[in-house]
């Protein structure tokens, strides 16, 4: 696997050199775009208007418009240049409780992986957070973008959670009122969601709309023809208590 991002743990005076490592991977199925009549593969290239000519990736650099059709170009290297000492570390600013956080401000995750040498520095700071249930709120550049970061323990480690800033997140979009609810309503829902409950067993979930894609393509494969699924939707309105009794009994049953 490769690194995504090289960096260091700064805290005070403990330096702990590390490397960020994606935790996902694409398992989607990919489509290509065609010409609609010909079903060649379309393609897309970067023209220079001036120029009328192909432009490739050595050939083009950054550049910000300060004003109409104005520029000032950036290389790799100027960019590089204006990071200080704390951006090209992962500093962390101070500790803080899991639940300080709002899951709302969760963006990405990374495997936290310490360079040779590095291993009993993360390993102590890992146990330290984890005895005291902290996690790490620290700042690092990547890019050209300053994140803001969770370093979370783990039992096997440390997990570095990209977080989006206030300004990033957006209020909820239409107001709603809180409306009564009966004890004998919130008693039975209780009841439903302690028949509901189990451990949580990740290996037991897959994508199920990806396996039904994938038989799509074999049957466009095969030169059939795809049978439309059942798309039909309940028309009637059903009382929320009743509902939720025939919730619990269908998850008695197994059948929920």
């Amino acid at each position: 696997m490769a690194v995504a991002h090289k960096s260091a743990i700064s805290v005070g005076l403990l330096y702990i050199p590390v490397g960020l490592y994606k935790t996902t991977r694409d398992i989607s199925v990919s489509f290509n775009q065609l010409c609609k009549d010909t079903h060649e593969r379309v393609k897309y290239k970067k023209i220079c208007p001036s120029c009328n000519t192909e432009v490739t990736g050595d050939g083009i650099v950054k550049g910000y418009e300060y004003e109409k059709d104005k520029y000032v170009t950036f290389t790799e290297d100027d960019l590089e240049k204006i990071k200080n000492k704390k951006d090209k570390t992962i500093h962390i600013l101070h500790f803080a409780k899991l639940t300080d956080v709002d899951q709302i401000y969760y963006e990405k995750n990374y495997y936290v992986v310490p360079e040779p040498g590095a291993e009993k520095a993360c390993e102590l700071l890992k146990q330290a957070m984890l005895t005291q249930k902290k996690v790490a709120i620290a700042k690092t550049v990547i890019g050209t973008t300053e994140n803001l970061i969770v370093l979370y323990p783990t039992k096997d480690g440390i997990i570095a959670k990209t977080l989006f800033y206030q300004a990033e997140i957006q209020t909820v979009p239409v107001s709603t009122t809180k409306p009564t609810i009966e004890k004998a309503e919130l008693d039975m829902a209780k009841t439903m969601i302690d028949t509901m409950t189990s451990v949580f067993d990740p290996s037991l979930y897959h994508d199920e709309y990806q396996e039904k894609l994938r038989t799509a393509i074999e049957t466009k494969i095969a030169g059939k023809e795809i049978v439309s699924a059942d798309t039909r939707r309940p028309d009637n309105v059903i009382d929320l208590m009743e509902a939720m009794k025939k919730t619990v009994e269908m998850s008695q049953r197994g059948t929920a």
